[in-house]
């Protein structure tokens, strides 16, 4: 087997067992001129300028696979300058920048455009410029594991199309500032698409209206902050059925798009989950961050993605992740893992976002935990650690969950899985549960409709445990390997300690005699006696590997 096809085979075989956003497990091990423009957080053509408002204003043609329209970039200027970034892929063309009524140059470089202004912009004054364009975007080949849009026929042979671009960007599709850390404040989106088919986007439905040229437009408002990769476009015959939910604010309206081959199925497997989902979240993580902007749930031509307030449907109304228990406990099965990991998304990746997708693991380690805590909420907590503890099947430890910052690459799929482990390994060491779900709460809290760094979440668990957290934050995301506590018994004498990447590491941890209770004992990276083993032996120890992801070496 050749080494490509070895390759793809490989990243199929990952996009299984880390099924929500797969975009972001292409490898690289080489960066490029276009991954700093893409990447860079800091470079003054991009950080010169605070992003507040877009109208995204696009008709789309299925036919042809082709999309043209504008973007209006409403901003408030953080210093002078008289040039700024903005991103657009290289294949679709930039056909004109407008700023007050009039043309300005600007230049390309890869996927990157920079806009030259006939005037300085002044520090702290609001402006706005328009892109238009055009052009054929890229078509994915295999949604949501690539990016772009999905072109494809319902049932009845009537278009299809979505978009999906977590990973690669939103620029794939639609000029925008596209970086993680200037989250858009609020947003129109305008979709014109041909009669008989209908847009769904993220927010509310504004407006509706109907063309000369055979096309109707769809206006849906969003009127919170919302990251680049959320901002969706789903086109179809679609069929709407709703309903509420009393939620920690009040009402909150639920809203389902889909085809009409799909409308029964739909109704019995969405009433099935979403309310369970939404008490669960809501419990674990406080009130659903966006109560103006609705719930909704589109049907779509590939497996599922985030989209904030219009989250992107597709695992064909089964229980599990396509009729699959990704933890081979049974517990995965008994509800729709779409459903529940991309609506949990809604507060991590969405309400809090990374600032940069290296860490990514903000969104992937707490989505893929609140998975575990919704199957506790629903079946107990005994439930929801043996789905926990049945998803290290699907770890690698073959390199960091942190990825490199300031080239838009992100760490290792282990950011899904073994981030759970992660924090439910914290959890265990805190040793208390009502005080960590008040940390979950406390955190979509703090960061609530803002981007963060990681290090910003990691200081947060610190301060508000009182407990330092910091060496088990760096061991299981920054290495690849997991930490062992190795025993050893002298003279008598029990000893322990840590072998670990971290420098002193000493996380508490959970052992036992057998047929006693569990005690925490604190060993270091050094030998030392665990004075609570005495009379310890090989064969009566008992270490917690089910509730810590350790490994253990017994001499």
């Amino acid at each position: 087997m050749n080494k490509a096809k070895f390759l793809l085979l490989l990243l199929a075989s990952l996009a299984l067992l880390n099924p929500a956003a797969a975009q972001l497990l292409q490898p690289k091990a080489d960066f490029t001129r276009a991954d700093t423009l893409r990447g860079s957080l800091t470079t003054p053509l991009r950080t010169c300028y605070d992003i507040n408002y877009y109208h995204l204003d696009v008709k789309l043609d299925p036919a042809k696979r082709f999309i043209s329209g504008s973007n209006l970039f409403r901003f408030t200027a953080t210093r002078d300058f008289t040039r700024l970034q903005f991103d657009l892929f290289a294949n679709l063309q930039v056909d004109k920048v407008m700023y007050k009524g009039k043309d300005v140059p600007f230049t390309r470089e890869v996927n990157a455009v920079f806009v030259t202004f006939p005037k300085t912009i002044q520090q702290d004054s609001k402006d706005e410029f328009t892109v238009q364009y055009s052009g054929n975007p890229t078509v994915a080949k295999k949604a949501p594991w690539d990016g772009g849009l999905v072109f494809t026929t319902d049932a009845a042979g009537k278009p299809w199309v979505a978009s999906a671009c977590q990973g690669v960007g939103a620029s794939i599709w639609w000029p925008t500032k596209d970086q993680q850390a200037d989250e858009v404040d609020s947003m129109l989106i305008s979709v014109s698409v041909p009669q008989g088919l209908k847009d769904v986007s993220n927010g509310r439905l504004r407006k509706t209206t109907k063309l000369k040229d055979g096309y109707t437009r769809f206006d849906w408002a969003v009127r919170n902050p919302i990251n680049n990769y959320d901002v969706a476009l789903n086109v179809g015959d679609y069929q709407h059925f709703s309903d509420q939910y009393q939620g920690e604010k009040g009402p909150l309206t639920l809203d389902y798009w889909v085809l009409p081959e799909n409308l029964a199925k739909a109704k019995t497997q969405f009433a099935a989950n979403v309310k369970p989902m939404l008490k669960s979240m809501e419990s674990w993580f406080g009130p659903y961050p966006w109560y103006q902007d609705g719930y909704k749930l589109v049907d779509a031509p590939h497996l599922g993605m985030e989209h904030q307030s219009a989250v992107a449907y597709g695992n064909k109304y089964q229980n599990g992740y396509l009729g699959k228990d990704r933890s081979n406990t049974g517990w995965g099965l008994k509800w729709d893992f779409i459903i529940i990991h991309e609506s949990g998304h809604e507060w991590f990746g969405n309400n809090i976002t990374s600032q940069d997708i290296a860490d990514m693991w903000v969104h992937e380690s707490f989505t893929t935990y609140s998975e575990a805590l919704f199957v506790e909420t629903q079946f107990g907590k005994q439930a929801g650690q043996e789905y926990i503890h049945g998803q290290r099947r699907n770890i690698s430890n073959d390199s960091p969950i942190i990825g490199a910052y300031g080239v838009n690459k992100e760490g290792s799929g282990d950011m899904y899985d073994k981030g759970s482990m992660m924090l439910n390994t914290i959890r265990t060491v805190l040793n208390d549960d009502a005080k960590w779900r008040q940390l979950l709460r406390g955190l979509s809290a703090k960061f609530y409709h803002q981007t963060v760094t990681g290090q910003q979440v990691i200081d947060y668990f610190n301060q508000e445990s009182g407990r330092d957290f910091t060496k088990i934050f760096a061991q299981y995301q920054r290495h690849r390997n997991i930490p062992t506590l190795e025993i050893r018994f002298e003279d008598g004498k029990t000893l322990a300690r840590w072998v670990a990447d971290v420098d002193k590491f000493d996380m508490p941890v959970r052992v036992r005699l057998k047929g006693g209770e569990y005690q925490f004992i604190k060993p270091t990276t050094r030998f030392a006696e665990m004075k609570e083993l005495a009379g310890a032996t090989k064969e009566t120890l008992e270490v917690d590997t089910f509730n810590y992801y350790i490994g253990v070496l017994v001499d």
